[in-house]
């Protein structure tokens, strides 16, 4: 009984390419649905649009509560602690995300991003990817 999926390929211009993959006993074919593809592009679009309207000089006020432990410039002095400065904002709001979720767990990141809206996220994110 054949088996299809499908693969996702990323790009080197981080555009998503889809691929529908069917699985047979005599080997693999692919098709490539376009419908993925357009939908990818979109999706890609507001990714990059939604991390746009990050205020770093919003995000650096409230970031001062992150210097304890992630240093005043976003460089860590304690190798517990990841360095912030020149991180991609995407990663930096989702990571943020994910605390305030309680999908990662850490006691004090947890606590740190509860009280955290999308948009101190984004700000927070502006402020420490614009650091280097």
């Amino acid at each position: 009984m054949p088996i299809k999926f499908i693969r996702q390929i990323i790009l080197p211009n981080s555009f998503y390419w889809h691929e529908i993959v069917n699985t047979t006993t005599l080997g693999v074919t692919y098709e490539t649905s376009n419908f993925s593809y357009c939908i990818s592009l979109i999706l890609a679009a507001s990714v990059n649009v939604a991390f746009a309207g990050g205020d770093a000089a919003a995000g650096k006020t409230k970031a001062a509560t992150c210097a304890g432990c992630h240093g005043t410039k976003g460089i860590s002095a304690v190798p517990n602690y990841p360095n912030l400065a020149g991180q991609k904002e995407a990663y930096i709001v989702k990571q943020l995300k994910a605390f305030k979720a309680k999908t990662r767990t850490d006691p004090t990141m947890n606590a740190m991003a509860a009280p955290l809206s999308d948009a101190d996220m984004a700000n927070v994110a502006a402020y420490f990817s614009g650091l280097k």
